[in-house]
């Protein structure tokens, strides 16, 4: 009851809608209540052969059945407007709750598994709230108004027709009890399901590239198997209790018709009595039949619920910090040079995980500084430059920057000095102007057009169907990877705040920090050499980490870090690192033939022919 209670606090923001729609299922059910009792009043006025009498009571049902229809369209709407207003909040508040969680949340949730509980979970949960509960009250009301005026009439009749209640209430607690977690097996499936899809979707180039559409089919076959079993137990379930609780009204009416058809044939009571409690007892049955579809829709929600607050109550580990430690980087100023870093002892262990990725790393790096950072596959250079925009905290030591220990900044201002450039850049499906202002909302075309201009872009972007207004598909695969990498780099340059220029009259975009995480290692060598154009512009004058894998890249930095297991194996410059560092020579030397790429691997043995 904890997470359906928990639910219902989404009801709160829509108490006086919820209200008004409860006000008129009652009215509904009242008129409803009264009708019985005019038909039995009816069909006695055609026993007496009172004509006028029948003819006011004719009216007088068509009369109640068009208010009834009224005040069930009145609540119908107003229901609506609570389902939607729900499923808005819910949504807004699930992706909200998603953009403030770390890293280190993503890396354990599949994408599959969070889509389905936007969609599926949130469905739902919106659908009981808003429709379902409602209906669930109005049948409570029903069943008690008919109970109260039924006990009126007749309290032995009815007394008689409610034996079987106790054994309907039973069946609901029992069908509660195994039906909800076979509800949540089977929407855990189901978004297994998603998630395989997801995947595979995403994928599709890797999968036709290897040939494995077999093999993903096969995997996608299994999960689906896997949820039709799970949602075949559910459907068993159901179909195990829903009939049942279906069947015990029945009981009702056979006791009705036996006894209260005694009472009329020994006069008792008068046949239009024995009418009116009948259709008393109709109305009773169909509540009650809905009771297992009611329960039904209520086990998922809840379940569903269950789901949704598996994310929502997931606290972020990456927080700001309290006021009275909040503190903001240093401002640009006339003869200071911006963005030293400081790593300082640093040791960072990711979620789940026994061996640090980095341990004891220390290293400074002045301002405007450009280093590289290599290593082997696992040394920890990523890991290095996500510890910068708190992507991931350390577990000890200090990241620092501009003297500034990371963590006493606001997460968001901290990552307005910061651009990332990645090897495979991220593009949304939006338009090439949108994609490089999306460091910065507020920027004009002129702005946007200089950053592509100065990343060497705005060549390709003009041959485009529309130009600057032309959209990329999605993760902007209808470019080329040299393509996507330059709209990186002008998406880079117009990140961070506005800052005074020079010439002190105009005012300039750029972050403060720059990272290059293989930035030119999935291009050809005539892409890298337009490539690394733009870079030398967007690394000017601003500190830049640049994970390296091609000497070239290297040959960019003015001094190297060498990684080796999570910790510094040496820093200095190319020259002097060839010099004194074996690690680095072995890096340099058991690279490609052309030494391009900085890879550290055993060369296989070639075997001469005797």
């Amino acid at each position: 009851m904890g997470t359906f209670r928990r639910l219902l606090g989404f009801l709160r923001p829509y108490r006086r809608l919820w209200a008004i729609s409860f006000v008129l299922a009652l009215l509904a059910v009242g008129v409803t209540v009264v009708s019985p009792a005019l038909i039995g009043h009816g069909i006695d006025r055609i026993r007496d052969g009172d004509e006028g009498g029948l003819q006011q009571v004719a009216i007088a049902i068509a009369l109640l059945g068009l208010g009834r229809l009224g005040l069930t369209v009145g609540r119908r709407l107003v229901a609506g407007r609570v389902s939607l207003g729900v499923e808005q909040d819910l949504r807004e508040r699930l992706y909200g709750h998603l953009q403030v969680l770390d890293m280190g949340f993503f890396d354990r949730w599949q994408t599959g598994q969070l889509m389905s509980r936007a969609t599926v979970d949130l469905s739902a949960v919106r659908f009981f709230l808003g429709y379902g509960l409602v209906f669930v009250v109005q049948s409570l009301l029903t069943v008690v108004l008919a109970a109260i005026a039924m006990t009126i009439q007749q309290p032995l009749l009815t007394l008689a027709c409610l034996l079987p209640a106790p054994l309907i209430v039973w069946v609901g607690h029992a069908y509660g009890v195994r039906g909800r977690p076979a509800q949540q097996d089977a929407q855990q499936a189901v978004a297994e399901v998603t998630a395989a899809a997801e995947e595979s979707i995403s994928g599709i180039r890797v999968v036709k590239a290897f040939a494995a559409e077999e093999r993903r089919e096969a995997a996608f076959s299994s999960a689906v198997d896997h949820a039709f079993d799970k949602q075949l137990r559910a459907v068993r379930i159901d179909a195990s209790f829903q009939p049942v609780v279906q069947f015990l009204p029945q009981i009702s009416l056979a006791i009705v018709l036996l006894v209260g058809g005694r009472m009329v044939v020994s006069d008792t009571i008068t046949v239009g009595q024995f009418t009116a409690f009948f259709v008393y007892v109709l109305m009773l049955v169909q509540p009650l039949r809905s009771l297992g579809v009611m329960l039904g829709l209520g086990q998922r929600a809840t379940a569903s619920g269950a789901r949704l607050f598996q994310v929502l109550d997931r606290e972020p580990a990456i927080v700001a910090p309290p006021a009275d430690r909040l503190r903001t980087l240093p401002a640009d100023a006339p003869g200071r040079a911006l963005g030293a870093i400081e790593f300082d002892d640093v040791t960072l262990r990711y979620p789940e995980q026994d061996t640090p990725a980095l341990q004891d790393v220390s290293v400074r790096i002045a301002a405007g500084e450009r280093v590289a950072i290599v290593g082997q596959t696992g040394s920890g250079k990523t890991a290095l430059v996500q510890l910068l925009p708190r992507l991931y905290d350390p577990v000890a030591g200090r990241v620092l920057i501009d003297g500034v220990d990371v963590r006493d900044l606001d997460p968001t201002a901290l990552r307005h000095e910061i651009a990332i450039i990645d090897d495979d850049p991220f593009l949304f499906t939006a338009s090439v102007a949108e994609n490089i202002a999306y460091a910065a909302p507020g920027a004009s075309r002129e702005e946007i057009e200089q950053a592509a201009r100065r990343a060497r872009a705005d060549g390709f972007v003009r041959e485009l169907p529309d130009g600057y207004d032309t959209v990329v598909g999605e993760r902007g695969l209808t470019l080329s990877g040299g393509q996507r990498q330059r709209l990186a780099i002008a998406r880079a340059l117009l990140a961070g705040p506005e800052r005074a220029a020079a010439d002190g009259a105009t005012s300039t975009r750029g972050p403060r920090i720059l990272v290059l995480d293989d930035a030119t290692s999935n291009v050809d060598a005539s892409t890298e050499q337009e490539i690394t154009t733009g870079l030398r512009e967007v690394m000017r004058g601003r500190t830049t980490l640049v994970i390296a894998h091609r000497l070239s890249t290297v040959l960019l930095a003015d001094r190297v870090v060498v990684l080796h297991h999570g910790r510094v194996a040496d820093v200095g410059t190319h020259a002097e690192l060839v010099e004194r560092s074996e690690l680095y020579r072995e890096i340099v030397t058991y690279g490609m033939a052309d030494q391009v790429f900085l890879t550290r691997e055993e060369r296989p043995t070639e075997v001469q022919e005797a």
